[in-house]
């Protein structure tokens, strides 16, 4: 099974939980606007991204939709940067500590800030919904957006003519940081997994490990409701964004979930507000850090 998604239910070096699908978190883009602007590849690097979203205005593209209402879509952007600019250790210091006053966070802050200086993102952002992100990508009006691998199915919904941009649509993993301390392959993901009691039959373990064999793993790949964790069954998924997400994530030594999931709901709340205050222009890289260190503090 994928390590990355495996090291998602470990604690201290025990395993919780067996996974049984994961997806990654990256940018879906419209092929079509992206030539339309000068594109021919997509961003390997933090710079170049910045660089093709001024393309993507200059060519009359609105370049990236964001959620500001619904805020977690925001942080997203912002911890990817965070993971990028001071690595998977120091990520995982920060969530043990709690201390988020560190370099790493205060760099995220600033290359948010650098992005927000382009005013990239679609008019009404920062009251739009995750709906209306989408529906911004599927009706082409946005060049990109970040997401998870549910992404073009949410698209596809929210479009007018309730198709989405089928072929036209392409995925790209989040671009590395010049200087950064983070791996190009480290991610952010999500997985489904079940626990099973200590006081469980031997049976339920051996259902496990049914659910999870290569045989069982292809059978689901093939219906492309999941991505699956068993190493092998990638070949039955047919849907090639969706074999680009998990090629992302069968590189990804380091494999982050979501942050407003994986802390208690009030300090994945804080997070969520510090970060979309930051994409309104309303807080510094600084402010962002301090919130979330002293939300965890009093909630820890």
């Amino acid at each position: 099974i994928n390590p990355g998604a495996m090291s998602i239910y470990q604690y201290k070096g025990v395993q919780y939980g067996i996974p049984w699908d994961m997806g990654m978190i990256g940018f879906w883009y419209n092929k079509d606007l992206f030539a339309k602007a000068g594109i021919t590849a997509p961003p390997a690097t933090w710079a170049e991204y910045l660089t093709d979203v001024q393309k993507l205005k200059a060519s009359g593209t609105q370049p990236l939709a964001i959620a500001g209402k619904d805020k977690w879509p925001s942080m997203h952007l912002w911890t990817y940067l965070v993971l990028r600019e001071g690595g998977g250790k120091a990520l995982s210091d920060m969530i043990e500590s709690g201390n988020w006053n560190v370099d790493a966070c205060t760099k995220a802050g600033k290359d948010v800030e650098a992005l927000n200086a382009l005013q990239p993102y679609q008019d009404g952002y920062k009251s739009a919904t995750y709906n209306n992100e989408a529906a911004a990508v599927g009706n082409g009006k946005a060049a990109m957006e970040l997401m998870g691998q549910w992404a073009p199915s949410v698209q596809k919904d929210q479009s007018a003519n309730k198709q989405g941009l089928g072929d036209k649509l392409g995925w790209f993993p989040f671009p590395s940081v010049t200087g950064g301390a983070g791996q190009a392959t480290d991610a952010f993901g999500g997985s489904d997994a079940f626990a099973v009691g200590k006081n469980a039959p031997t049976e339920a373990v051996d259902f496990l490990g049914y659910l999870t064999s290569l045989e069982q793993a292809k059978r689901a790949a093939a219906t492309n409701s999941i991505l699956p964790v068993t190493k092998g069954a990638d070949v039955a998924v047919a849907d090639p964004n969706q074999k680009a997400v998990l090629n992302g994530l069968s590189k990804a030594g380091f494999v982050q979930l979501y942050l407003d999931q994986y802390f208690s709901p009030a300090v994945g709340s804080a997070v969520n507000d510090a970060v979309q205050s930051l994409f309104a222009g309303k807080s510094s890289p600084t402010d962002v850090a301090s919130s979330i260190t002293a939300a965890y503090k009093a909630n820890p």
